[in-house]
């Protein structure tokens, strides 16, 4: 009987081959589109998809098996000279890995349109204009220039990707950072191959699919015709006047955002093979990782650290001075070499020699030790917020690997990868919504990595003033947690001149002088700054009276959120809490006239607040302002009473404490 599987195979073979030939045109370029000056929805779009069209289908090849194949056609406009970037066209695909082939990527038909005397100027892009390069041991990158690109002009781009790799198509976007005025994406899958698709983003994209049924003639090998029926899906997605993805305010990874559709294998159904399932459990992902010899079985390598374990711990008997202990020795002797992964890559035992390593490697090699110094750890698989939020329960969409410490029933997170994070403080990159903790027996469990324990910064300032409104004062900054860490990120590459200068600046162009600061650069999850400051911007002097704002040069001027509805949650990364104790000395001869009323503002279950309170006698004023976030991330319904608090918040802020002459 296995003529019958060949026929049945041929026969997908032929309706694939045939059905490839379809058109992705869109019509012609028109005089009247080149000579347009701005996008018809939108005045400051530097560049426009006029539109793009993708298919994907499938292709059997005797001897080879099933070939996928994605054609591109892509046409776009320009009206502004930073709209000249998008001429630089690339592509990213796989290398040989997993048992895939190299995919190929092949370009034809680009060509450049321009008005020149009132006549169509074609420029067609030589083949010669493509550029290869290798990413990494994964990805691959073609990259092109379309020739002869200015102000006006229009370009095409079609390309075609020709892959062995079944499991995933690539995504195809919607959405840009430039309008799209038509997306269309088609699929043709045989009946033998069963895909799930996940539509991300906030556009309307109509959605319509059939089933096609068709019969072809084939010849066994008796030289019988037979008839064979078959099935293969269409579906079609399409979307018009799609709007450009702009960055706003406190967003984790826009792209998260984007309006997408991704296709990924569920299941096989081959004559005489049964049906083969592809989907996987989160259970599943986390067994087929561990078997990974680049996990499972180098995480259980530890002969080559013991001697270290025991010299770290020889005189700490606490299991949290051990977990301390470790992780920073480990912190301190490895050193991150910029790939997130969750596999090793050269072996935990030659990293740890060497003293670098990937993610996992440094990871490993801390769970190993503290496993070894006998506290339960376990890896926690994570993606990280440049990578993008999992959805899928499938191997490829985590990206790091960090430790998941327990000790008296509580769990500590920590990623030795980094040098700034701290024991149960992970790098910021990590906060990106859900993990995945794995044991080898194949069990997992949803770790959450969003903070809940809100970071504070506390600033404590002493000052006098004069009656010319200079002040000379004294502060104290306080930071905890992840304002920590983020402060010591942000300034880790920054000579101490250059962050003087920057904090000078950001705090309304006051003079520093005496400015220490401790804690900055070690892993602990405190910093502190302290500093003398001298000021003639920060009162106003009119008609014989002093006006002071309460926060001095610490308030906001701007509310960030000012767009009229918000479909993305706001990423604040992690609660926080920002205390403000303020004493102000007034000048001789002064008293004061009128402050701010105490209030305090906050949003439905308290998710913001805001409170001020403000004493004074005779000479001295005294100010308590507390700000809280407890959010790290707030949904898009929030968005409306979330910019109100701000707005109102900032109208307290602008309140002045005035001063008259005795």
């Amino acid at each position: 009987m296995k003529y019958c599987k060949v026929g049945i195979v041929l026969v997908v073979f032929l309706l694939f081959s045939k059905s490839s030939a379809q058109n992705l045109e869109y019509g012609k370029v028109t005089k009247e589109e080149l000579q347009e000056k701005v996008h018809p929805l939108d005045s400051t779009a530097a560049a426009a998809i006029i539109f793009k069209k993708a298919r994907t289908y499938f292709v059997y090849e005797r001897g080879n098996g099933f070939y996928l194949y994605h054609d591109f056609n892509i046409r776009f406009k320009v009206y502004k000279k930073e709209g000249l970037k998008w001429a630089d066209f690339s592509v990213i695909y796989l290398n040989k890995r997993e048992g895939f082939e190299e995919e190929i990527v092949k370009f034809s038909n680009c060509v450049t349109y321009n008005l020149e005397n009132g006549e169509l100027k074609e420029t067609p892009l030589r083949t010669e204009g493509n550029l290869k390069t290798n990413i990494n041991k994964y990805w691959n990158q073609t990259l092109i220039t379309m020739p002869n690109v200015k102000v006006g002009s229009i370009f095409q781009i079609n390309y075609t990707v020709k892959s062995r790799n079944n499991v995933r198509f690539p995504v195809f976007n919607f959405q840009y950072e430039i309008p799209v005025n038509y997306a269309e994406y088609q699929t043709d899958i045989p009946e033998v191959f069963i895909y799930k698709t996940l539509l991300t983003g906030y556009n309307k994209v109509e959605a319509t699919s059939k089933i096609v049924k068709e019969t072809e003639s084939f010849s066994h090998k008796y030289n019988q015709q037979s008839d064979f029926p078959y099935k293969y899906q269409l579906a079609s997605y399409k979307a018009e006047n799609i709007p450009a993805l702009k960055e706003e305010a406190y967003i984790d990874n826009i792209k998260n955002y984007r309006s997408s559709i991704q296709h990924e294998l569920e299941t096989t159904r081959f004559p005489f093979d049964g049906v083969v399932d592809y989907s996987m459990t989160w259970d599943g992902v986390a067994k087929n990782i561990f078997d990974y010899n680049s996990f499972g079985r180098e995480l259980n390598k530890d002969n080559y650290l013991d001697a270290d374990v025991k010299a770290l711990n020889s005189n700490v008997t606490n299991e949290i001075d051990k977990l301390e202990t470790i992780f920073k020795f480990v912190q301190a002797k490895m050193n991150f070499d910029g790939d997130y992964s969750i596999l090793t890559d050269k072996g935990v035992k030659k990293a740890y020699k060497d003293g670098t390593g990937n993610t996992a490697e440094i990871n490993l090699i801390l769970i190993a030790m503290l496993k070894s110094a006998g506290i339960k750890t376990d890896p926690v698989l994570i993606s990280t917020i440049q990578h993008g939020v999992p959805v899928y329960p499938n191997r490829t969409v985590f990206n790091s690997v960090i430790a998941a410490a327990e000790i008296d029933g509580k769990q500590i997170l920590m990623d030795a990868s980094n040098k700034y994070s701290s024991v149960g403080i992970l790098p910021l990159e990590d906060l990106n919504w859900t993990g995945r903790l794995i044991k080898e027996e194949g069990d997992s469990q949803e770790i959450n990595l969003v903070p809940d324990k809100n970071s504070n910064e506390n600033v404590n300032i002493v000052v006098a003033l004069d009656a010319q409104g200079k002040m000379v004062g004294q502060t104290r900054i306080r930071k905890t947690d992840y304002v920590a860490q983020r402060f010591r990120e942000s300034t880790a590459l920054l000579t101490d001149d250059k962050y003087l200068e920057k904090l000078e600046s950001d705090l309304g162009g006051i003079l520093i002088d005496e400015y220490k600061k401790t804690n900055d650069t070690s892993n602990s999850s405190t910093v502190i700054e302290s500093f003398k400051f001298t000021s003639n911007k920060h009162c106003e002097i009119i008609a014989g009276k002093i006006y002071i704002n309460p926060l001095l040069f610490f308030n906001t001027t701007q509310n960030p959120f000012v767009l009229g509805k918000r479909l993305m949650p706001v990423y604040f990364g992690y609660p926080k809490t920002d205390k403000y104790n303020i004493n102000i000395e007034i000048p001789k001869g002064y008293k004061v006239v009128s402050v701010p009323q105490p209030i305090k503002i906050s949003t439905a279950n308290s998710v913001e607040s805001y409170s001020i309170n403000i004493a004074y006698d005779n000479d001295k004023i005294q100010i308590a302002i507390v700000k809280e976030i407890n959010l790290a991330v707030v949904p898009p319904d929030l968005y409306d009473a979330l910019k109100d608090f701000f707005q109102k918040m900032m109208e307290k802020q602008n309140e002045k404490i005035v001063l008259t002459k005795i």
